[in-house]
């Protein structure tokens, strides 16, 4: 899976590439968003500096410079029922992009879209990658978020990186 940087106002473009060709960014929210573009559209209502995961495999995978927030939907997949595994919530281009190592050692939270349709795979992308990457969740929306949701994310971002930044090295 590859990231790549949307061009819109709040939204950054990638930094410069790797020697390999790869897209790097130094945005402290990554975020993925399918042809739908609810996401997509969620993140431009927030006004933050952001990357976007490619919506392709095939696309080289975005290189993370800082660390970061990973904000995802679940788009299926199934609840694990009791001694079997979750299958198919996290999108591909996800795992990609934390398959590298640099990219997963640098996750420090996780934001989960979903619908509530779903039942109990409702943003159970965004659980699977905390129990994971040991990181928190730190919120769920609904599809495309409520302008309330929003307020709630920029506020909890704001002071998330706050106390991280206060955290002892």
């Amino acid at each position: 899976m590859t990231l790549g940087m949307a061009g819109r106002a709040g939204i950054a473009p990638a930094s410069a590439s790797a020697g390999d060709g790869q897209p790097e960014t130094d945005a402290s929210l990554i975020y993925f968003s399918s042809a739908s573009g609810y996401t997509r559209r969620f993140v431009d209502k927030l006004g933050v500096r952001a990357a976007q995961l490619p919506l392709h495999t095939s696309q080289p995978t975005l290189l993370a410079l800082r660390p970061y927030v990973l904000l995802l939907p679940t788009y299926g997949g199934t609840a694990a029922q009791p001694g079997a595994a979750a299958r198919g919530a996290v999108p591909k281009q996800v795992i990609k992009f934390l398959n590298n190592e640099r990219n997963r050692s640098l996750i420090r939270g996780v934001i989960g879209a979903g619908n509530t349709n779903f039942g109990d795979s409702y943003c159970l992308a965004a659980d699977i990658i905390a129990v994971k990457c040991q990181v928190p969740v730190l919120y769920r929306f609904e599809l495309m978020g409520t302008s309330e949701d929003v307020a709630k994310v920029n506020e909890g971002l704001e002071k998330f990186w706050t106390h991280q930044s206060q955290k002892p090295a």
